[in-house]
């Protein structure tokens, strides 16, 4: 049983410190540069494109969910004969 545990110990050491590194950029002071400034957008729209169109969807969803509960409420108020 020791040894086992010994060689699943040994294993999983050598599979961890062997794997390979990925060296990662820190983009954070170019990000913080970026909300930071002060160029007249607004704080959600600063990311991009993509915080643009995910916008535009959360407004979308947000309108047509507003409408659809209007509307239920309006037929469960007013039942049908």
């Amino acid at each position: 049983m020791y040894r086992q545990l010994m060689g699943l110990q040994q294993l999983s050491r050598r599979t961890i410190t062997s794997s390979a590194r990925r060296q990662i950029d820190n983009t954070v002071k170019d990000k913080q540069k970026l909300f930071q400034a002060d160029n007249g957008t607004p704080i959600h729209l600063k990311g991009g494109s993509k915080d643009a169109v995910l916008y535009r969807i959360t407004m979308a969803l947000t309108v047509f969910g507003s409408g659809y509960v209007v509307y239920e409420l309006f037929s469960a108020a007013m039942p049908k004969k």
